[in-house]
Formats: C-alpha cells, sequence, structure tokens
C-alpha cells in the first residue's frame, strides 16, 4: 500500500502523520497541494492532516476541499481506497461532502465552533462507536482510550432534519466523546466541542472515509500517554487494494 499525506498551506501535522504510518510499515510520502492532481491516482490511500489550511480563511477546511487535488482524492475514494481526515483534514473533508456522504459531495454538516470554549487542547477519552470502518479492525466496540485534541472548530453539527439518525442507523458515528470509564455524558471537558451525540468521528455510508478530530498521531507510541491511536494507521492496511 501507498499512503499520500496531503499538505496544504497551513498544515502543521503532517511529519508527524508521516513517521505514524511508516511506523506500522506503510510506504508513505508527502504529497504537496500543487502537484499535479493525476499523480494522487498512483496511491492506495490517503491522509489529510491537521493544521490550519489557508488560516481557516472563511471557514476551515473550505478552501483546501474547492482544490484540484481533492477532485482526485474523491475519485479514489469513490473506488473505496481509505481516505482519513484528522482534525482540519476532517473539516476539509466534510466541506467537501464525502463526509457523511449520503448525497456524495454535498455539504450535509458542519465543524463549527466550539460551544463551550474557543481553542482547546488537551487529552480527552473516546469510545469506539462502529467497527463497519476498517480503520477500526484493531479495535473492539465498545472499547475506550485516551487521546489528544487542538482545535477551535470541531463541533459536529447538522440542520438537516433526519440526518443524524440515519448515520446512527448506517452505523456511520465511529467514535464518541466520553469519560475515562465509557460513561457518554454531554458536558464540559467530556464532549469537548459539544458536539452533537458527542461524535468525534464519523464515517462515509461505505466506511472507507473517516473525518475525526482526536489527533492519533500524537498517541502512537510508547512515550506518548496512550499508543492507541496507532492502530487507526494500521488499520489502512485491512482495506482490499
Amino acid at each position: 500500500m501507498r499512503v499520500a499525506v496531503i499538505q496544504f498551506p497551513g498544515t502543521n501535522c503532517e511529519y508527524e502523520t508521516l513517521v505514524s504510518v511508516k511506523s506500522v510499515e506503510i510506504d508513505c510520502e508527502i504529497f504537496r497541494w500543487n502537484r499535479p492532481a493525476d499523480e494522487l491516482l498512483e496511491f492506495d490511500g490517503f491522509i489529510i492532516p491537521g493544521g490550519f489550511s489557508y488560516q481557516d480563511r472563511v471557514r476551515a477546511g473550505v478552501i483546501a476541499s474547492k482544490k484540484p487535488i481533492m477532485k482526485a482524492i474523491m475519485k479514489k475514494a469513490e473506488d473505496g481506497c481509505p481516505v482519513l481526515g484528522i482534525c482540519n483534514g476532517a473539516q476539509v473533508l466534510i466541506e467537501s461532502g464525502i463526509v457523511p456522504g449520503i448525497e456524495w459531495t454535498k455539504v450535509e454538516m458542519a465543524l463549527t465552533f466550539n460551544r463551550w470554549t474557543g481553542f482547546f487542547c488537551d487529552w480527552i477519552y473516546l469510545k469506539v462507536w462502529s467497527k463497519k470502518s476498517p480503520f477500526f479492525s484493531l479495535f473492539s466496540i465498545g472499547d475506550v482510550f485516551p487521546i489528544p485534541i487542538a482545535h477551535g472548530e470541531g463541533r459536529f453539527v447538522t440542520q438537516k432534519e433526519g440526518l443524524l439518525d440515519r448515520l446512527i442507523r448506517n452505523e456511520q458515528v465511529a467514535l464518541r466523546y466520553c469519560t475515562e470509564d465509557g460513561e457518554i455524558i454531554d458536558e464540559f471537558p467530556i464532549n469537548p466541542n459539544g458536539s452533537v451525540f458527542n461524535i468525534a468521528g464519523i464515517t462515509n455510508k461505505e466506511g472507507n472515509v473517516l473525518a475525526m478530530m482526536p489527533h492519533p498521531e500524537r498517541a502512537s507510541f510508547a512515550y506518548h500517554k496512550s499508543s492507541s491511536g496507532i492502530k487507526i494507521f494500521e488499520g489502512m492496511k485491512f482495506f482490499k487494494k
């Protein structure tokens, strides 16, 4: 498997992500936004890492979502290739309409300003709510693990009637904020941004595209507080080529 870690102007987590992916023996390289988009078609998987692409102008992720390389990523996603968006990368995927993807390429959700605070950076707990996506092949439903967050616009919301119920039925809600004991409570700092249904990560219908606000690359090694995040990257190996 060959994975491209996308670098937009303002991306700032690409190298940590690269190290994490390479540590699970996946061929990986940084792919700059201004390279020919058709070169992306040679890759088997894609990660859009965290940062502040285009300085979060207009709103987080929207400018990056309009760039030519996103059309190539969308094409590969339609073919079933794994696509992971982390923090700002999740915002890009939401703005692209790839996630939740009920109506492909139509924006159905938003990642908006945190309800309780401005920018918030801390370790929180996640519960694995669905294993529909191969990204969670090495987890069990109900697993709880610590992971860091660092964002000011991380609150999943939607105005589309019935969408949340449909996502729950489709098992597209992959990760939810919880206590250390796995209890789902909608209050700060357990739900650090006020996200609807305590959503921290969500997939498309098919499960090959994952948008998550927490940072697995910052919870990947023994010298971190937790190394559970590495299993999400390793999950890319479970996608059929």
